[in-house]
């Protein structure tokens, strides 16, 4: 990027994030919380010292009285992933960290003189904002009197919390709106105040001043943040739910936590608040207060609508594939997500209209991992019931949704597909084994091997030294590992990774595997009783060309018996980055024929990992040096397995 386009960049930026700020405190938001994120980060990398990072909120447009706050209601610095947070944390002295739900709602401040209730003003500029009082009085969660013990106290200050509209309520009576904050907002801000006996207030904060015309200074009522929330519940206000956490670690682990169960929350949480227990008046004063900060949940989650249901089809399974609302995940914007088999469409009670909880953790595929709640207009999933080439009835059995009929033509021409793939026979591309399907040349995987060069020269666009080289390299896949074999036949959840962790368990041999049952499959880690009943009954559908291709030597599987060639048994291997002698796909194979394990991430128990850059900054490389695993380069590796 060149100075012009970044300068025009933060010029674009500047003008999105003041036109959403605007509907956020506003109106209605057109964005995530995540999309905002997005474009807040990306100019805070442009520009650090934007003067957008100075100003808090937006001035109000809404027409309603203005009325300056007595607690400064700033905006807190904030932390999307955990190695964010420590970097801050590192920087504090606390002896231990107060953590409180980051609720998702509108920020309120409610001003008392001598104990009574006189005003309740929204977040607006966080300098002066809306004077909604008479919508304030109809609001659940309002104490009118301070009283403690019975008897009302002298309390001259502000009490600060967020107004949130619950799930239920949402659920029961504005369905119509995209979620409980937007409803939330437009709610609290109606001229008529119809509907604000619906929302609640959660309290958090209090400051109190001496007279009209003094600084708010520290109450004699408390004298730390954990005194303060017990005195607010003590007068009878609802309080934010707050945690005690001894270390950085230990704040790291309650997020993870509250992140899996806060669908269970009759309300919404978008981070937790960490701060130490001690007062800072003039830290808090600040637009950005340095002593706390937001630890938002993963930008890999969000809240979204289902649309529709795409069923992909993947030789004989269909699998359901959710269409959604647009949202901002992990710096992209996503409109599909797994659903994986209809036991999580019924198992989540989804359906379309359903609002879901939509994650994307890592580079995998996004999916749904929670019903957040149900509109009353939300209608049932229709489940395909006939199978679109060969017209044989839908099995469902919940785990799974597929075409039972064994010849079906889908099913085997994807069993083609992914021996070609699992093998790497890089000549066989898709448009070939396409071409061989069409015309019968090749419906088996025996079939592959029966193929004569006097075949592939009648094709269109094949002479003989293309045809000579596609059977170099189908003949050159002869002699493979278990794994692999068992892999290449399209076993419905039996990949290369899962196949290793049969041969790992003992099963070395293709007799012991289709000798194996049920119940003793499932006791395999990471099995489980359904994916051990897909494979017993996927072995059961081609044990017949699997004996076949072993008896008549068109597949010889490598020893694993003998160790004269398993120069790598014991021995793991992850690889990362490009190769240059060979493709990872081939490095792999290497590892297996000499008898050791392929692993596709960095664990404790990795003997090696390979990259021609180590000294890259990728997360594997962290991850190795953090493990103290050895990292070898292409060269070394051959060397390892030459020298052995």
């Amino acid at each position: 990027m060149t100075e012009k386009e970044k300068q025009q960049r933060i010029k674009d930026l500047e003008k999105q994030i003041i036109y959403h700020q605007d509907l956020y405190y506003n109106k209605q938001p057109e964005i995530t919380d995540e999309a905002f994120d997005f474009l807040w980060d990306e100019l805070q990398k442009l520009d650090p010292n934007n003067a957008l990072f100075k100003k808090v909120g937006a001035d109000s447009l809404t027409g309603f009285a203005k009325v300056e706050h007595i607690i400064p209601m700033g905006s807190q610095e904030k932390a999307a992933n955990p190695n964010a947070f420590l970097q801050w944390a590192n920087k504090m002295t606390f002896s231990y960290f107060i953590v409180q739900h980051k609720l998702d709602g509108a920020s309120l401040e409610l001003q008392y003189k001598n104990g009574l209730f006189v005003k309740g003003v929204t977040r607006g500029n966080g300098i002066v904002g809306d004077d909604i009082t008479e919508n304030v009085k109809k609001m659940q969660g309002l104490v009118f009197e301070l009283k403690y013990n019975g008897v009302l106290i002298d309390f001259t200050g502000g009490i600060r919390g967020e107004v949130i509209l619950k799930r239920s309520v949402h659920k029961a009576y504005y369905s119509d709106k995209a979620n409980c904050r937007n409803a939330c907002n437009g709610i609290m801000k109606r001229k008529d105040g119809l509907g604000c006996e619906h929302l609640t207030i959660i309290c958090y904060d209090a400051l109190q001043k001496q007279d009209p015309f003094s600084l708010p200074y520290m109450s004699n009522y408390f004298s730390s943040e954990e005194e303060k929330l017990k005195w607010l519940s003590h007068l009878g206000f609802t309080t934010v739910n707050q945690h005690i956490c001894k270390s950085a670690q230990e704040v790291i682990d309650y997020r993870e936590k509250v992140m899996q169960e806060r669908t269970l929350l009759d309300y919404d949480i978008d981070g937790l608040v960490v701060k130490g227990n001690e007062l800072d008046l003039q830290d808090a004063a600040k637009p950005r207060p340095d002593k706390q900060i937001a630890f938002k949940f993963s930008l890999e989650q969000a809240t979204s609508t289902l649309l529709d249901i795409e069923w992909s089809e993947s030789g004989a399974t269909y699998t359901p594939i959710a269409i959604i609302e647009p949202v901002r995940l992990a710096g992209t914007t996503v409109k599909r997500a797994s659903l994986a088999n209809p036991k999580i469409i019924s198992g989540l009670g989804l359906k379309i209209g359903s609002k879901v909880l939509v994650t994307k953790r890592g580079e995998i595929i996004p999916k749904i991992e929670g019903l957040v709640f149900q509109p009353d207009d939300a209608q049932e999933i229709i489940l395909p019931h006939i199978c679109s080439s060969c017209g044989s009835s839908l099995v469902n059995d919940l785990t799974r949704l597929y075409c039972p009929n064994s010849s079906c033509k889908k099913l085997l021409y994807h069993r083609l597909e992914k021996w070609v793939s699992v093998l790497n026979i890089q000549e066989l591309g898709t448009k070939l084994l396409k071409q061989l399907f069409e015309l019968d040349l090749v419906t088996t995987i025996s079939d592959l091997y029966k193929l004569e060069v006097s075949q592939l020269i009648k094709l269109d666009r094949m002479g003989k030294l293309s045809a000579e080289k596609v059977m170099y390299s189908i003949n050159s896949h002869r002699t493979i590992s278990l794994s692999t074999f068992i892999a290449g036949f399209d076993i419905e959840g039996i990949g290369v990774l899962m196949a290793e962790k049969l041969v790992g368990a003992g099963y070395t041999t293709l007799s012991k595997l289709l000798q194996a049952t049920e119940e003793e499959l499932a006791r395999i880690p990471n099995f489980g009783e359904i994916l051990a009943h897909q494979l017993v009954q996927g072995l059961q559908n081609v044990q017949k060309e699997m004996i076949f291709l072993l008896d008549s030597k068109t597949i010889t599987l490598i020893d694993t018996t003998s160790s004269e060639n398993l120069v790598l048994s014991g021995m793991s291997f992850c690889f990362t980055g490009e190769l240059v002698s060979l493709k990872r796909a081939q490095a792999e194979e290497l590892v297996k024929r000499a008898g050791g394990l392929v692993k596709s991430s960095v664990t404790k128990d990795l003997t090696y990992l390979v990259t021609n850059e180590p000294e890259s900054g990728s997360a594997k490389n962290r991850k190795a040096k953090e493990l103290a695993i050895k990292i070898i380069d292409e060269k070394q590796f051959l060397n390892l397995i030459e020298e052995r």
